[in-house]
This record gives C-alpha cells, structure tokens and sequence, in this order.
C-alpha cells in the first residue's frame, strides 16, 4: 500500500479541490519555501479560482501571490504574518476582501475548534515515507520543527504531504503521522533551507542597540525573575540576541538553571541549552541551521506544536508558564498598545506572530526599541494599528530610557531601587519629538484592506488602505 502519487497536478485533482476552497501551508522554510508558489501555480493552471490561503505566514519569496491576486486565482489571504513583497500591495488595495491576520496560538486554535476549516492542506516535509510519516528534522531541505503544521494535518479535509526526501517506510522519527495524510507527492525540491535565516538573525554591533540590550537585562534582574526555574523567549532581532548573551553570561557567572526557552529559535539559544541555562527548548519553529542541527540531534530540543506553543483554547499552552518575553516594535503609544503588522507609512509588512500571545502569557513581556528609526518615532500618541494590547506589556526599553507601564507599580519600585532609569512613556514621546520635529503621522483612507484578530478570537483593529 503507498500513497504516492506522480504530482502536484494529480494532488489538486484526487483531492476535489474546486473554485472556493480554502487552501493551507506552513511557513518552516520561510523565504526559503518552494511549496506555496508551486502548488498555486497549478492552481492557476488548472483554471481553479477564488482560492482563500491560510498560511502560518507568508513571505518575500511568495510574492507571485500578487499576480495570482489580481487574475482573480486567489481572493482571500489568512496569514500570521506577511511580509512586505505582498503587504505593500495589500495596503494599495488589490484584494476586495480583507486579510484576516491571526496570532500564532490563534490560527491552530481557530483550526482546531472548527471555527476555520481548511479544505486541502499542502505540508512542506524535508522528509517523509510514502505513507505520509514526515518531519523537517532531516532531508536535503531540513528545516527543523513543524510545529504551525500540526493543527492542519489533524483537521483539514484532505492532506497532501510534498517532500524532496522520500525514504522507505516506516520513517520512525516522524513529526506528523500517516494517519492525518491522504497523499503523498515527490518533487526535486521543496526550497532552500538558507532561506530559513531571513531577516536578522545576528547580534547587533551598533552602541545604541547594545546599550537597549543591557538595559533590558538589568530589567529581568531587577525583577526578581531570574532565578532557578527561569522560562524565556526573546525573538531574532539584533538588540534582542544580544540581550540574550548578556543574559547567557549572568546565567553562567551565577550558576542559575533556568526551566525551558521556546520561541523561533536560534543558535543563540541553542548555546543557552548547551550551556546549561536551560533544561529544555521547546520548538514551534527554527529560525537558523544551528537550531536545525540541535533539533535533529539533541533530546533536550523538543518540537511543538502551535497549539502547544500558544493556543488560548487548548487546555494548556507553553506561554501560560513564561517569566520574561523580549520583543520588538515598530510603534508603541501612550497606552502601551503596540504595532508590528506596518511600517511608519501604513503599508503591511509583517504581523503578530507570537507577539500578542507571549505578551499575554508573560509575567513581564519587554518591548526593545530605539526611540526613533530613520528620524521616525517609535512611541506615538495613537498606533496605526493595534497589534498587543497595552495591558499585556509590561516595559519599553529605549537608548532614552525605560518606561513601565503604570498598571506595574511593583516593577517600577523595583526598577528605580536598582537605579535604572525610568521615565514614564510621555517622557519618552516628547524626547523623540525633540529628536524628529514636527512629525506627521501618515493619513490613511477608510477601506479596510486587513483585520486584525486578537489571540482570543475577537477583531483587536483594522488596517486601512494607504493613500499614494
């Protein structure tokens, strides 16, 4: 028995799908995926239309997305993320229907409760036997955990698996099972697993950066927090890798033995595990070769799934138990709401992630953020777009000072007792307008061309339509 069969072509034609329908992908290969564009390629060949995508994330290498957008192929986009190949032409208004951007513990939540059903799920697997046990730990195109795809290969309709590796079966160390798979299909290449280290994936050598990243640690002690049992995310950013050093460093020096780090993880990290500040990584997702190479090979790098990651409505999640998140902005305002799904001019380019999920499970969820980028601010009186609630964050850590959140006397007593400098946020707004001047926000127009979905389900802000 094998469920191989010759192609793309024949996947989209045994699996039923017609005009309509509700595709998904995942994202493991990042800017390096091959899979997404393939398979609506022969969509559109196929003269199939009206294809709604949910993918976990959509990036620079999907930009053909566009073209398949204006001749009517795709009409719905579901996205964690986006980045600004496609959101730029999402902004200017291509689509008629709204994306709907969810968080990374939303979407497998809405997936999983049935409250977004996916018709034909498409899954990128580095390897996989022709029975459909797959996993992106080995292969030719290993890309590490498969975490965002778990809760399509359990709920979707039909699965199709699309691999470069196949190997007899049984593939023992598997991450999805055979019992979610209906097909199973052969190409020459799924993607390019470089493509994975997109953005910055390296510590900033710049002082302004390096100096937030200090300031940011002495947070996390000034809190109490770092202690033995200690959990911790921080993303890929420069100024957030190099307050993980720091942090490595008090770790090592003071002997502490933290509980778990999780997050996209990289080979900072990695050296955090190795070094014995963690007992554990738990992986929904790799961000360079070294995590690639630690999950293969490690037991203490354990992959997990979306759900287990940061889903709201599973019946315990990963994010619940964090002490300290570490993340980025491009605006935060007077509330502490924050935004990081578009730029200073309005136009998408990229979206929660595991933002708004990790602020709201964190004891003290961290912005880091220079007070001004390319003589743009980043603390606002009001966001374009409302990302992470201000109720979920804790602290803005700037070059110019540290701001806590009100609702947060204790931190604040704590942090002005370690003598940090704390100003409060309007502080921080009047020295960036000193910085840049007479600074106008951009005006937008009134058509909604995105909604943004809040973690527990409800529509937390819309993004409107730039004006050019």
């Amino acid at each position: 028995m094998s469920k191989l069969i010759n192609s793309i072509e024949e996947a989209i034609r045994v699996t039923g799908l017609k005009d309509g329908m509700t595709i998904s992908f995942h994202h493991h290969l990042r800017n390096g995926d091959y899979v997404l564009n393939m398979v609506v390629d022969a969509i559109a060949k196929a003269g199939i239309k009206d294809i709604t995508i949910n993918a976990s994330s959509i990036h620079e290498v999907h930009a053909p997305l566009v073209d398949h957008i204006k001749s009517g192929v795709v009409t719905g986009l579901e996205c964690n993320y986006m980045g600004a190949a496609v959101g730029k032409e999402i902004s200017r208004g291509i689509m008629k229907k709204p994306v709907i951007f969810r968080t990374h513990g939303g979407r497998p939540s809405d997936i999983m409760t049935g409250k977004s059903h996916i018709d034909v799920a498409f899954i990128a697997a580095p390897t996989s036997d022709d029975m459909g046990n797959c996993t992106g730990k080995i292969g030719k195109s290993a890309c590490g955990s498969l975490g965002y795809a778990f809760s399509d290969a359990e709920k979707a309709d039909k699965v199709v698996v699309i691999t470069d590796n196949l190997v007899p079966y049984p593939l023992t160390d598997f991450s999805i099972p055979e019992i979610y798979v209906d097909y199973v299909v052969s190409v020459d290449k799924i993607g390019d697993p470089k493509g994975i280290v997109s953005g910055t994936t390296k510590i900033t050598r710049d002082p302004v950066g390096l100096k937030i990243a200090r300031y940011a640690v002495e947070c996390i002690q000034a809190s109490g927090l770092l202690k033995d049992g200690f959990s911790f995310q921080t993303g890929a950013g420069g100024a957030s890798l190099a307050a993980a050093a720091y942090l490595k460093d008090i770790m090592v020096r003071d002997n502490i033995k933290g509980s778990y780090v999780m997050g996209g993880i990289t080979g900072y990290m990695v050296d955090m595990l190795n070094a014995g500040c963690f007992e554990a990584i738990l992986d929904v997702q790799c961000f360079d070769l070294k995590a690639v190479e630690s999950i293969r090979t490690n037991p203490k790098h354990r992959e997990v799934s979306g759900s287990q990651y940061a889903s709201p409505t599973a019946k315990s999640c990963a994010v619940d138990g964090l002490d300290v998140v570490i993340l980025g902005a491009t605006e935060i305002d007077m509330d502490f709401n924050v935004n990081v799904h578009t730029d200073s001019n309005g136009y998408i380019m990229g979206g929660s992630g595991g933002h708004s999920d990790t602020a709201a499970g964190a004891k003290m969820a961290m912005i880091v953020a220079p007070l001004v980028r390319a003589r743009v601010p980043i603390v606002t009186k009001k966001v374009q777009c409302i990302t992470t609630p201000g109720s979920t964050i804790d602290v803005l850590v700037t070059q110019r000072g540290i701001a806590v959140n009100p609702a947060r006397q204790d931190l604040i007593e704590k942090f002005k007792a370690a003598k940090l400098p704390v100003v409060t946020i309007e502080e921080l707004y009047d020295k960036a307008m000193e910085i840049v001047g007479n600074y106008q926000p951009v005006e937008l127009g009134d058509r909604v061309v995105a909604e943004v979905v809040y973690r527990d389900g409800t529509v937390i802000d819309r993004i409107r339509q730039v004006i050019e």
